[in-house]
Order: C-alpha cells, then sequence, then structure tokens
C-alpha cells in the first residue's frame, strides 16, 4: 500500500493537497501516482502567475516508463514553483509529500476543497484501480 498522508486532501487524477493559511495550497503527485511511474527525469511546471482553472493541464511529470500530464485540482494562482526539481526530479520519487512538492496556489474558489477526497477515500481509489 502507498503513503497516504491522513492531514491531505487528495484529487481523482492523483495530485495531493496540503491546506495552508490564507487560501494557500501546496500540490505535488501522490506516492502511489509515483510509483506507478517509475523513476522520475524531468518535471515542467507552470509559471508564477499562471491562473488556472479546475481541470487545466499545469504541466508535464516525466520518467523512464511513460509522461504524465499534471492537472490543476483546484482553481487559483500560481504563486510559487518547486524550482529545486529541475536539478532533482528526483525528488518526487523519494519524498512526494516533502521535497517533492509541484507549485503553490492561492485559490480563488475555497469551496472546491470540499470536492476533494480524504485520505481513506483516496486509498479505496488505489485499490480499486490496482
Amino acid at each position: 500500500m502507498s503513503d497516504i498522508p491522513s492531514e491531505l486532501c487528495y484529487a481523482s487524477s492523483h495530485e495531493w493537497i496540503r491546506v495552508e493559511e490564507d487560501n494557500i495550497v501546496t500540490i505535488g503527485v501522490t506516492d502511489h501516482a509515483q510509483a506507478a511511474l517509475g523513476d522520475i527525469v524531468f518535471v515542467e511546471l507552470p509559471e508564477v502567475g499562471t491562473e488556472v482553472i479546475i481541470g487545466d493541464e499545469t504541466g508535464v511529470i516525466e520518467s523512464v516508463k511513460a509522461a504524465s500530464d499534471i492537472y490543476a485540482p483546484l482553481s487559483g494562482e500560481v504563486i510559487a514553483v518547486n524550482e529545486t526539481l529541475n536539478d532533482t526530479p528526483e525528488y518526487v520519487n523519494s519524498e512526494p509529500y516533502g521535497e517533492g512538492w509541484f507549485f503553490r496556489m492561492k485559490l480563488i474558489e475555497k469551496n472546491e476543497l470540499s470536492d476533494l477526497m480524504d485520505a481513506n477515500t483516496y486509498a479505496e481509489l488505489c485499490e480499486f484501480k490496482e
């Protein structure tokens, strides 16, 4: 079973969301997703200042096996990106919930948070898909 921290929220597209203060969220890809992708070799992230709507493609994650789009699990403005991933994309594999985060957003629609999954629901989704 993949690591699924209970303090985070989850999207069906396998992004995790950490709710911070002042309508700020940090977004990354789940342990389940990084394990399925394999060794990550490149991550393309959105530019700071980009406004996204829930479901928009925000970047690309490439592994030795495949490339996959990164989707916005919520609507908002990108306020920071993890530039460390330019040189060390392997953090997505080794620390998906820590140094492997993708970007931070200021939410436009805070009520969208209620549509995300908790850890138990996400775990059920992952078991169903395996």
